[in-house]
């Protein structure tokens, strides 16, 4: 006969426990620290987490339990103990505290006495629970252990004298990255945490382990020996460089930001961060950052004030409105920014304006939609379809709950790329095509049985299909694959704010990025951009603003952009400003502003409101971000005019030559990203090169290592070739964010050997 639950009252899926006196509700099957968590009964512990599995290595979370008035025998891991019902815990009585106390003994019988010089000081948390559990004095009077460091790579550094084997890094690597890279070495008294080969890390996730490790044994390398904790002043920001809106503290010092931590959001990023968003913010304080307003004289840059820069933005603008005047944003623009563009091009009469500068089809009308399916909820699909996207560069974080995904719910995967790209998960199942052919992949049988037989389907379709000539055509067939199938249409926004831009009417009322450089108009409007590398077809984009007068409103005053421009004002990135940004949930996140601004820049509203001033337009008079934001409010309603782009003669898809799949680099995102240099040198950031199928290579008498020049419609790159057999048969594949290969555009192109 079953004994009777201590509170009939209960759901039938949780028991009774009490912890220090106070009774509890636990579901069945919990750990005991998960109730004495919901109770904020505090508990020391190393080695869990409560996003990674139990280990029980570390035993600081002993506790002495009771059941049915009997004591246990030792005392128990909170960690890895099921609560059962009537269960009584004890987390500070003698035995509990005694059990504790000798646990950090031991912990702290071979930890170094360098507290003083490690980056971990101030935020450790052996430094915490010592403090409360250690002894005074060290009983331990032999020579400590010294562990041999490793270099594993350029963002996380290493003491690995200082471990304590909670094994908390390794089983991120292995759980949430996925890659397996960390493991423990060596036995008993000689165990060492390290990488087996001794290669550096090549997760697009692994600044995590930082925030992951307990003590001093691995720490942020770009960030080491540069300030204190204390010294900082956390600033809530965003990630700004994919549309997902990782929320992070932006860690300042002085008007310096020198380190980003993630931000705890269950429903966007949880409490992980990419390494893109973790260590961009270097790329603030590269050299070539616009600081002082600068205008081209005859042929010559020079420094100029505020007041002439606006001066000379106002005469060309005055002299090229209307249809003249094309205005165009780079995608990340916030939603304040992105909106007075806007209504600046409104009151100059141009419908010239649009911010999907990196798509080439603009035949549907397409702008970026929030997902089908919330974010957080894609970790319960149980059928997932990616169509043209290396999802784990292009959005790491998405790529980390679709592995969650798969490891807790046994999600079925299915890919269709160009590319059979290296994906933390496997595959339920793959074709490999041409980019052209992916429309009519979706339409195969098999798969679109597999997506009705789902409970909860999703088709994820990313850059390399949104970016297409054909990008109109694969559209089309996502929406008919989701509609046939019942699956939520998952659009991965080209842009960390391409929502919140579509919505604020950063549109074409006439003409779209494409048509304004297919028929050059006289003058520009260039907001964040840097136009050597960020358009979709460089060499039309250059060749269109080398014959226009054009106003760049910049973060850098890079190269590409002292050729084209002839006014440079000098604009705040995100980490610099107060602004809000919308995810591809269609949430709206503020952000607050963090680094101080250099030399003269200023927040890109208050340039803009100058220069309406200047023009001396209605609506600019206002003095403050609120009265901007309320001369934005309700949005501005746009109906975007289809384009004429997108048939395969015209995107150069028809005839001889291999297809170019061009794939967008993870560390060549955007100007910033570009600019950061514990990122280019990351494994992950290769160089500019030409991967191509075996039997393609072969047929042009190519070898790896070897030089190919690769002739396409609009021109001509020189790249190292490299083989893959993932690679489909008839495709180049290339990166984009690369000077060397932003000559190719798309379409098809000819490869032959230098």
């Amino acid at each position: 006969m079953s004994a009777q639950p201590v509170n009939p009252n209960l759901p039938p899926d949780h028991v009774t426990v009490f912890i220090d006196g106070v009774e509890l509700a636990a579901p069945k099957g919990s750990m005991i620290i998960h109730a004495a968590d919901k109770a904020g009964i505090p508990i020391p512990r190393f080695c869990y987490h409560d996003k990674l599995a139990v280990a029980a290595n570390c035993r600081m979370c002993l506790v002495d339990t009771e059941v049915g008035g009997r004591s246990a025998p030792k005392p128990s891991p909170a960690c890895a103990t099921p609560v059962m019902d009537g269960l009584k815990v004890f987390t500070r009585n003698e035995k509990a505290l005694k059990a504790q106390r000798n646990v950090m003994e031991f912990l702290l019988i071979n930890h170094p006495l360098d507290c003083p010089i490690c980056d971990q000081g101030g935020e450790c948390e052996l430094q915490d629970v010592s403090l409360g559990y250690g002894r005074s004095v060290s009983r331990y009077v032999e020579r400590k252990r010294v562990v041999p460091d490793e270099d594993i790579g350029p963002l996380v550094a290493t003491e690995m004298t200082r471990c304590i084997q909670c094994t908390r890094c390794v089983r991120f690597t292995a759980e949430i990255a996925g890659t397996y890279e960390l493991g423990g070495m060596y036995r008993g008294e000689n165990l060492q945490i390290g990488t087996y080969d001794g290669k550096p890390l090549t997760t697009e996730l692994s600044g995590n382990v930082v925030d992951v490790c307990p003590v001093g044994a691995l720490t942020n390398k770009v960030f080491q020996f540069r300030a204190r904790p204390w010294e900082l002043v956390a600033k809530e920001s965003l990630g700004y460089h994919d549309a997902m809106g990782s929320n992070l503290y932006l860690h300042v010092r002085r008007g310096e930001v020198l380190r980003t931590v993630p931000r705890d959001n269950e429903a966007v990023n949880e409490c992980w961060l990419s390494d893109r968003d973790r260590y961009s913010h270097q790329g603030l304080y590269a050299a070539d950052r616009a600081t002082v307003p600068m205008r081209k004289v005859d042929g010559q840059w020079r420094e100029v004030s505020w007041t002439e820069a606006l001066a000379a933005a106002g005469e060309i603008l005055r002299a090229h409105q209307g249809d003249a005047l094309g205005v165009l944003a780079h995608p990340a623009t916030s939603n304040e920014e992105g909106g007075l563009l806007a209504v600046l091009a409104g009151e100059l009469g141009s419908g010239n304006l649009d911010h999907r500068i990196g798509n080439r089809d603009f035949s549907d009308a397409a702008v970026a939609e929030p997902f089908a399916l919330p974010l957080a909820e894609i970790e319960q699909a149980d059928v997932v379809v990616l169509v043209g996207t290396h999802v784990r560069h292009e959005l790491p974080l998405l790529h980390a709950r679709l592995r969650q995904a798969q490891v807790k719910r046994n999600a079925r995967i299915h890919a269709l790329n160009p590319v059979d790209f290296d994906f933390a998960f496997s595959l339920a199942g793959k074709q490999i095509v041409p980019p052209s052919r992916l429309a009519e992949a979706l339409g195969d049988a098999a798969l679109r049985d597999a997506a009705k037989a789902a409970t909860r389907a999703v088709v994820i379709v990313g850059a390399i299909a949104e970016n297409h000539p054909q990008a109109a055509t694969i559209r089309a067939a996502a929406r008919d694959f989701a509609a046939a199938t019942g699956a939520s249409l998952c659009r991965i926004p080209q842009g960390a704010n391409a929502v919140g831009l579509a919505r604020a009417g950063v549109l074409p009322a006439a003409r779209d990025v494409a048509a304004m450089f297919a028929q050059p108009r006289s003058a520009y409007v260039l907001y964040g951009i840097e136009p050597g590398l960020d358009f979709a077809d460089t060499a039309a984009a250059l060749k269109a603003l080398n014959g226009a007068q054009v106003v760049a409103f910049s973060h850098f005053a890079c190269e590409s952009t002292r050729a084209v421009a002839d006014v440079i004002l000098p604009i705040g990135a995100l980490p610099e400003v107060e602004a809000t940004l919308t995810n591809l949930d269609g949430v709206e996140q503020p952000a607050r502003a963090g680094g101080k601004l250099p030399g003269q820049a200023r927040e890109g509203w208050r340039v803009l409101r100058a220069l309406g001033g200047e023009l001396d337009l209605p609506g600019f008079e206002f003095t403050d971000l609120a009265g901007a934001r309320a001369l934005l409010e309700g949005g501005r309603k746009v109906l975007v005019k289809a384009g004429q782009a997108g048939n395969a003669e015209g995107a150069g898809l028809a005839g001889a030559g291999l297809e170019l799949a061009l794939v967008p680099a993870i560390y060549r995102t955007d100007a910033v990203v570009r600019r950061a240099p514990a990122l280019q040198a990351h494994p992950l950031n290769r160089e500019a090169r030409l991967v191509l199928n075996p039997a393609d290579a072969a047929a042009a008498g190519l070898a790896d290592g070897t030089v190919a020049k690769v002739k396409g419609a609009h021109g001509t790159a020189t790249l190292p070739v490299a083989m893959d057999a993932g690679v489909a048969a008839g495709v180049a594949w290339i990166e984009g964010g690369h000077g060397a290969t932003a000559p190719l555009g798309a379409g098809r192109v000819e490869v032959v050997k230098a």
